[in-house]
């Protein structure tokens, strides 16, 4: 009986160990950062009154900042950081204003390991924008909403060139939209549908 105890105890303990030893590795080095340049490319759809108006945000680069940790050596999590940003709004092709936006997004991530430097990697998580200086639009006719929740999903590959340090490519979509009203003329005027692709390349750093 003791004899079968330990056997199963020892079986036990085998099908655990690629699994301490995979935990291990990801704590070894479980943090990455990431520096990027993103094209902010808005995809501008609209309906209700900002339709006619054609409403646009316009397309603009912006620095982006990511903070991962690695639970084992395939999952992650990342945390997608910038500092407000000033977008430009147009309608009919002409300026109507700014708004400032600050698009924190959390993602799970996997990534594919088996493959040398090369280390591919796709993602899903939520994105929440927060926008400010909300009132300018069409000096103060138009504003738009606090903020928008909506999915992210992402692929991406960092190319490790030492253990540490890597450059990264990487690409997000966001749902993201808004609604456009008309402060003392009325309630709403529309929604404008955002919805950024966000193709990106950068620095990473692994520790």
């Amino acid at each position: 009986m003791r004899i079968k105890t330990l056997v199963a105890a020892m079986a036990a303990v085998a099908a655990l160990a690629p699994v301490a030893a995979q935990a291990q590795a990801a704590e070894e080095n479980p943090w990455m950062i990431r520096v990027r340049a993103v094209d902010l490319l808005w995809q501008n759809g609209q309906s209700g009154a900002v339709q006619s108006l054609d409403v646009k945000a316009k397309n603009q680069v912006i620095p982006e900042f990511d903070v991962s940790y690695f639970f084992t050596k395939n999952i992650a999590t990342e945390l997608v950081l910038t500092y407000p940003q000033t977008i430009q709004i147009d309608a009919s092709g002409n300026k109507l204003g700014t708004v400032k936006a600050l698009p924190p997004s959390l993602l799970l991530q996997y990534h594919f390991t088996d493959l040398g430097a090369f280390k591919p990697y796709v993602g899903v998580g939520v994105n929440y924008t927060i926008f400010s200086n909300r009132n300018n639009l069409g000096n103060g006719v138009y504003s738009v909403d606090k903020s928008s929740v909506g999915a992210v999903g992402q692929i991406g590959a960092d190319y490790m060139l030492t253990k540490n340090w890597g450059l990264n490519v990487d690409v997000k979509y966001a749902t993201m939209s808004t609604n456009v009203s008309t402060p003392g003329y009325g309630p709403s005027a529309g929604k404008l549908t955002l919805n950024p692709w966000m193709p990106a390349v950068g620095v990473t750093y692994k520790f």
